[in-house]
């Protein structure tokens, strides 16, 4: 078995995901702070947010390492395939969610620091453990999913105003068609590991079918509500009720087909959702609202 590498301590923080919570977070500081203002508190934001992030998947992986051997998907992950030793994984992610929770407490604001760690603390203390529970872990882990863009608007305001809970709103409204399509495809993997995954408990997928399409409804009225608080202008509001309807027809079209290659639709037209829906607010706040 060969050595661990940088890039296999790397991969355990699951690099994808931290650019995807940087971005939210990202968006979240550009709202609150007008413009990307203070460029020296924006990066302190990023790495102590990155690091944290980065190291709660760690820690996730670390728990998780025993099932992840069982399903195909996560088999070759770092731990499970003997590469990095289990105590190590766990120090590496203590390690840097401590130093990112510091940072941002110490050199940016305790609101942030305090956001940071709580989510932390929800993804791998409560959401990692409910997998094996409940089904209703989903919603329970779309919490600490969404609360990325209410670190970046904590970390520029020190405060949280309506716009920053309407954006946790959508990013927790989003993630709900996002990972169900994820666990239709994968729903055996998920059951040889003993993941309570509404796909699992719910073979049928009524409950799956009926939520996709319930939180996609939400999104667009979540959007029209940001729009409403001027968080977002008529540019984005076009745009993200255009952006919710393609992403209601692939949750509608997944209830009537109920196939992988539906859930598949839904989660590539999740993936494409969310960075224009992002895209839109930022496009609008700088060029069409701009003084």
């Amino acid at each position: 078995m060969r050595k661990a590498r940088i890039s296999d301590f790397v991969e355990l923080a699951k690099p994808r995901i931290v650019m995807m919570v940087l971005v939210t977070t990202l968006i979240g500081y550009f709202l609150a702070a007008g413009g990307l203002h203070d460029l020296p508190r924006l990066a302190l934001t990023l790495i102590g947010t990155a690091l944290a992030v980065g190291g709660s998947a760690a820690l996730n992986n670390y728990l998780e390492r025993d099932i992840d051997a069982l399903m195909d998907r996560t088999r070759g992950r770092p731990i499970p395939a003997g590469i990095i030793q289990a105590p190590a994984a766990l120090a590496y992610g203590v390690v840097l969610v401590l130093a990112g929770t510091a940072l941002l407490a110490w050199r940016v604001n305790l609101l942030a620091g305090f956001l940071v760690l709580l989510a932390a603390f929800l993804y791998v203390l409560v959401y990692t453990p409910l997998k094996r529970v409940t089904w209703w872990n989903t919603s329970i882990g779309a919490i600490p999913g969404a609360l990325p863009p209410m670190i970046g608007w904590a970390a520029a305001s020190g405060t949280l105003q309506p716009g920053a809970w309407l954006l946790f709103a959508i990013l927790f409204a989003w993630q709900h068609p996002h990972f169900y399509a994820i666990s239709w495809m994968h729903k055996d993997d998920y059951a040889r590991a003993g993941f309570k995954m509404l796909s699992v408990v719910d073979a049928s997928g009524r409950r799956i079918f009926r939520q996709s399409i319930f939180f996609a409804m939400a999104l667009i009225g979540l959007s029209i509500l940001l729009a409403w608080y001027q968080v977002g202008g008529p540019v984005f509001l076009t745009g993200a009720i255009l952006a919710g309807a393609a992403l209601l027809t692939s949750c509608l079209y997944f209830a009537e087909r109920r196939t992988a290659a539906a859930a598949r639709r839904v989660l590539l037209t999740g993936i494409a959702y969310l960075p224009s829906l992002l895209a839109l607010i930022v496009i609008d706040a700088a060029f069409f609202r701009a003084g």
